[in-house]
């Protein structure tokens, strides 16, 4: 039962801001509050969703949860959860869990649940390499799709070959296959991923179990150290940065250069120049198709798209090369680390039954968990590069028949609507008339402009309806880094307003004091300057080069197994997650120390310094 003296405030009672009532009723109908849901708690999904969303951009909302809650609910039957809802209010997505809490039918799907996982735990490494089969198929087929076009005729071979099929009807079938296998991705996505954090977690709770001083770091370090695929753009990187000096073109690369300026400069360097860029073609295939966010917005662009991530690391690599220091991940050390840690705390268990249990359980998160990060590079990076791509094609053919203004206007339709005008695009083309969306789309894409600009500067509720007496799922725990303590600060933070520290998860181990960079999106990170102390809303892996830069990190959410803790630890930088207010309690230019085996964050400094200090 809630306790409803400490509550947030009610989804019925969040107000639209003012002018933007239409944007917010464009969004899909199965994504708005409804009455019941002041009933429920919901909170904020800044981990996932820390910008407004665009209307298309909702689809990645949509499909992800229609993925987890079928592989939670209906395949792999979780017994104690079932799926997330999701709404959006202000262009903000807020979640909420759907618990199971009767005792006969958790029995029941603890039933299904071990005929299910336990096959996959069984046959993990087979049904892995099938899984990797699967997404390199998928992305073939999207590289696969052909160009988005409407040509004035149609190619004499249409007609001498008995083909039978129009452009026009290529139009809609690109887009339906390429909108299908976006959905086909999210549920590849989930088929293998509660199954890792799951492992894990009986592991952790064993460990809380046996041990009940160990701390959640001391217990995440002991699945430190994993190959996975979304370290190797990266270490791509860094391969570069050894070729740069080795063939003499490092120079090439300073500080704050842009990526035209670098690219000129390698042209003037000769061979040594030639040499190096196709160094560079060969990690880009299939490596920079990472995107600089987390895979949920069409403006967080891949490497391959914008080269100013990779190459803006490059100065920062090089100069350690020079200096003869390791650029290397500390894999070895983390591994010996982690060795130590299980070795020392297997000694302290009793009985044989208790060793044997920690054993395979220990055995099996090593297995499993290096694709709770690997999965990311084929899903939310390499296929939704490529999806979001497709999308923009479409949207410099309707820009082109006047649908809009720009390409990217096409963003600001949902896929709903975005079919809408494909299908008057595609009749207009094949009647001879003109189509009616010129007249219909630009008004709109200027209003819902207009609302994404004002929901940027509206502040939301980090969570929303009565706070629950505990939070017992463990995924919301680790990966968002929500508890009761986390819920009971978040509603007294007016309170808490003038403490000089801020309570977090401790990440990473190690204690730094600096200056501190707030970054509040992806397109800030190219303001980082050398041992700065990055605060964010959250961070993922495709931002590893910049780890190099900082000297430590700072985040408003997530647990002590959110992909920013993972690659923290992987990188050996000290870090604090899950603060709730860091980007807001912290300015950039103060002096604040970072505990990364507390968890507590420091500001040494009452006033902000000036830029140029």
């Amino acid at each position: 039962m809630a306790d409803i003296k400490k509550s947030f405030p009610l989804p019925s009672s969040i107000a639209v801001v003012p002018g933007t009532e239409a944007a917010q009723a464009a969004y899909p109908y199965y994504t708005q509050f409804v009455p019941e849901d002041d009933e429920r708690f919901w909170f904020y999904n800044s981990m996932h969703f820390p910008e407004p969303m665009h209307h298309f951009d909702m689809v990645t909302a949509e499909a992800a949860y229609c993925a987890l809650g079928a592989f939670n609910t209906r395949v792999h039957v979780l017994p104690t959860t079932k799926g997330i809802d999701h709404r959006i209010i202000n262009g903000r997505v807020y979640i909420g869990g759907v618990a199971v809490t009767d005792p006969v039918e958790i029995a029941e799907r603890q039933i299904l649940f071990q005929q299910r996982a336990f096959y996959y735990y069984e046959h993990w490494e087979r049904l892995y390499d099938q899984w990797k089969v699967k997404m390199k198929v998928l992305i073939a087929e999207a590289q696969a799709l052909p160009a988005v076009e409407l040509p004035d005729w149609e190619p004499i071979e249409t007609t001498h070959s008995g083909k039978g099929v129009a452009a026009n009807h290529a139009l809609i079938d690109i887009y339906r296959k390429q909108l299908e296998g976006y959905f086909r991705m999210w549920q590849h996505h989930f088929e293998f991923l509660l199954l890792g954090y799951g492992a894990y977690l009986t592991f952790f709770d064993f460990c809380k179990r046996a041990f009940p001083e160990i701390s959640d770091q001391t217990v995440s370090r002991m699945v430190a150290g994993m190959e996975a695929e979304i370290f190797r753009p990266d270490e791509e990187v860094r391969r570069l940065a050894r070729c740069a000096v080795e063939l003499d073109v490092d120079s090439v690369f300073q500080e704050g250069m842009s990526v035209d300026e670098a690219l000129d400069a390698l042209d003037r360097a000769g061979n040594k120049g030639k040499a190096w860029l196709e160094e560079l073609e060969t990690s880009r295939n299939p490596w920079f198709n990472v995107n600089v966010g987390d895979g949920f917005y069409h403006y967080h662009r891949s490497w391959n798209d914008d080269l100013s991530m990779p190459l803006s690391a490059l100065p920062g690599y090089i100069a350690k090369v020079r200096a003869g220091e390791s650029i290397d991940r500390p894999v070895d050390q983390l591994i010996r680390e982690r060795e130590t840690l299980v070795a020392d705390y297997r000694e302290l268990l009793d009985s044989d039954e208790d060793r044997a249990t920690y054993d395979q359980l220990i055995t099996l998160a090593h297995l499993v968990f290096p694709y709770v990060e690997g999965h990311k590079f084929y899903c939310e990076h390499w296929y939704t590069n490529l999806f979001f791509n497709k999308i923009r094609e479409f949207g410099a053919l309707l820009a082109a028949n006047g649908f809009f203004a720009e390409e990217a206007d096409v963003f600001y339709l949902t896929h709903y609507e975005l079919e809408s005008a494909i299908i008057d695009l595609s009749l207009a083309w094949s009647s001879g008339s003109k189509p009616l969306g010129p007249k219909r789309w630009p008004a709109i894409v200027a209003e819902r402009k207009q609302a994404i600009a004002a929901w940027a500067q509206n502040r939301v509720p980090p969570a929303l309806g009565a706070v629950p007496d505990v939070i017992d799922d463990p995924a919301i725990v680790m990966l968002w880094g929500i508890t009761r303590e986390t819920l009971d600060s978040w509603l007294n933070g007016d309170d808490e307003g003038d403490s000089n520290e801020l309570k977090g998860f401790a990440a990473s181990s190690g204690v730094v004091e600096g200056l501190a960079r707030v970054v509040t999106s992806a397109a800030e990170i190219g303001t980082l300057r050398q041992g700065e102390i990055l605060v964010c809303q959250v961070t993922n892996p495709s931002w590893a080069p910049i780890f190099q830069k900082i000297a430590a990190a700072v985040s408003d959410i997530g647990g002590s197994m959110s992909h920013m803790a993972i690659v923290a630890r992987e990188y050996g930088l000290p870090a604090v997650v899950g603060t709730g207010s860091a980007t807001q309690r912290i300015r950039t230019g103060q002096r604040i120390r970072v505990d990364g085996g507390r968890g507590v964050v420091t500001i040494l400094d009452a006033e902000r310094v000036p830029e140029d200090a």
